[in-house]
């Protein structure tokens, strides 16, 4: 698996996307709204949202951010990052 870290200033965002990876994503300061198979989720620190497999999701920071992201399997695209 991977963890990755991600500081998002407000208003900033990832345009809809899908991989093979299942993620988890936890909010660990701020306020994020998570678009899920076209549902939106809003996130505050503490809550906790599981993406499936090649499902499409895209996201919005409302507020400066910072993100907590687990993959599984290992993002192999974000070795050398």
């Amino acid at each position: 698996m991977t963890l990755a870290y991600f500081d998002i200033k407000a208003g900033s965002g990832s345009p809809e996307h899908a991989h093979v990876h299942e993620q988890v994503s936890q909010v660990l300061e701020g306020t994020f709204q998570l678009t899920v198979a076209g549902e939106p989720i809003v996130l505050e620190p503490g809550r906790i949202v599981v993406i499936p497999s090649n499902t499409p999701h895209s996201g919005l920071a409302l507020t400066d951010c910072k993100l907590l992201d687990i993959f599984t399997p290992v993002r192999e695209d974000f070795l050398n990052l």
